[in-house]
């Protein structure tokens, strides 16, 4: 998990990690999201990114698409809440290739007028599906609950509305908003010199670094617990709990992704697998999840279930809250758990796409990425006491918000 870095002068980071496999990944990591958008343009994002694809001063999409498949490369993107990224997967030999288009399709794109009107209507399809779908719905509408009036809480999707007014000039003013060599990385990782590649991203990335005032991200405001049950009339209910958490930067986050670990990560083990699921029969799928952000972030547990089920459910759930806030672990529960997420730690740097795209982040908010045994060490100094501390500040039951689908 060594890595090689460096800052082209125009200020684009390039970060490598050198591997002997024949397939490499390389891409731009952005530092922008849905919650940087102005509340004119909710989802514009979401919209570059797909119409990065559509068109460039030399290529259009046909060409754009059929660039690296006709190699048997792949080409792809995603948007989040706070970053952006535009990636491939090749050949090792193709990577000059992929890193041609990549650095056209940043610095290019022309969102042309007529792949517009196309492009909205497959994001709206894809927000119609979304509807109808309430384990993905339901995490949208939950995180507008904990971030009411705050760009945090917005659908990445935006709305018909917002979209149906996007224009070309709304994609290229905000591509020249975010997609600057200061608030980029250019990643990679596969059997390729460093020093090829940096001379590569010297030729391609050719973007002068400016005047720029840099992120202006405003932190939410006070935090008001809220319940809500909504009719949406399926034949499942779908319930979420949870309440804001630490942001990446809080030196807490490791306890509570090790509590989040074993109260419902994806173990069959977790305690409320085990619960609701195991010993009862009362779900299919339970899970719990914690995600950071720059300035807060978000620990949820979400299940769905028989509605005639939800109030045993929910209360089994916050038992096993209570159970976390009241009794420390035990010397061998801890050890137990810390030697659970190491191993999926491990394993998952097994998976070089999710590798990649964890280096990739982390070097994006941190400008670094810790090894294995640096990970490793931060789980090991957690002691029983922090992480009952942790405990009660985030599972307090006070302090939790509920959203239930029957």
């Amino acid at each position: 998990m060594q890595y090689l870095h460096y800052t082209l002068p125009n200020g684009l980071r390039i970060i490598h990690m050198p591997s002997d496999s024949t397939v490499s990944y390389c891409g731009f990591a952005v530092n922008v999201g849905a919650r940087d958008e102005r509340s004119d343009e909710e989802g514009i994002a979401h919209f570059v990114e797909h119409m990065i694809f559509k068109g460039t001063a030399k290529r259009h999409s046909w060409h754009i698409l059929n660039r690296m498949e006709k190699v048997g490369g792949e080409l792809n993107a995603y948007t989040s809440k706070e970053e952006t990224f535009i990636y491939s997967v090749f050949l090792n030999e193709q990577f000059e290739r992929a890193t041609e288009l990549l650095c056209d399709l940043v610095q290019n794109s022309r969102f042309p007028d007529n792949e517009i009107e196309k492009e909205v209507d497959v994001i709206i399809d894809e927000i119609n599906s979304y509807r109808d779908n309430p384990p993905e719905l339901i995490y949208d509408e939950f995180e507008n609950m904990l971030f009411h009036d705050h760009a945090l809480g917005h659908n990445i999707l935006g709305s018909e509305e917002s979209l149906e007014t996007f224009r070309s000039e709304s994609g290229v003013g905000f591509i020249r908003r975010w997609y600057r060599p200061e608030n980029m990385i250019f990643f990679s990782t596969g059997n390729i010199r460093f020093e090829k590649i940096i001379r590569i991203l010297e030729k391609l990335f050719t973007v002068s670094s400016g005047a720029w005032s840099g992120h202006e991200r405003t932190a939410p405001g006070i935090y008001v617990p809220a319940h809500q049950k909504v009719d949406k009339d399926t034949h499942q209910g779908h319930v979420i709990i949870g309440n804001r958490a630490f942001d990446m930067f809080d030196r807490r986050r490791t306890g509570l992704a090790l509590l989040n670990n074993i109260l419902g990560g994806p173990g069959m083990n977790s305690r409320l697998n085990i619960s609701l699921r195991e010993k009862r029969g009362y779900v299919y799928n339970v899970e719990s999840v914690y995600t950071p952000y720059t300035d807060t972030g978000i620990f949820s547990v979400y299940f769905g279930s028989d509605p005639k089920k939800i109030d045993r459910c929910v209360d089994l759930i916050h038992k096993e809250f209570k159970i976390l806030r009241d009794k420390a672990l035990s010397s061998s529960q801890l050890e137990a758990a810390k030697r659970q997420i190491k191993g999926q730690i491990g394993v998952s740097s097994d998976n070089r796409e999710s590798l990649t795209m964890g280096m990739a982040k982390s070097f994006l908010q941190y400008n670094r990425f810790d090894s294995l045994e640096e990970a490793y060490a931060r789980i090991d100094a957690l002691s029983a006491s922090e992480l009952l501390e942790t405990a009660n500040l985030i599972f307090d039951e006070s302090k939790l918000s509920s959203l239930i689908y029957v």
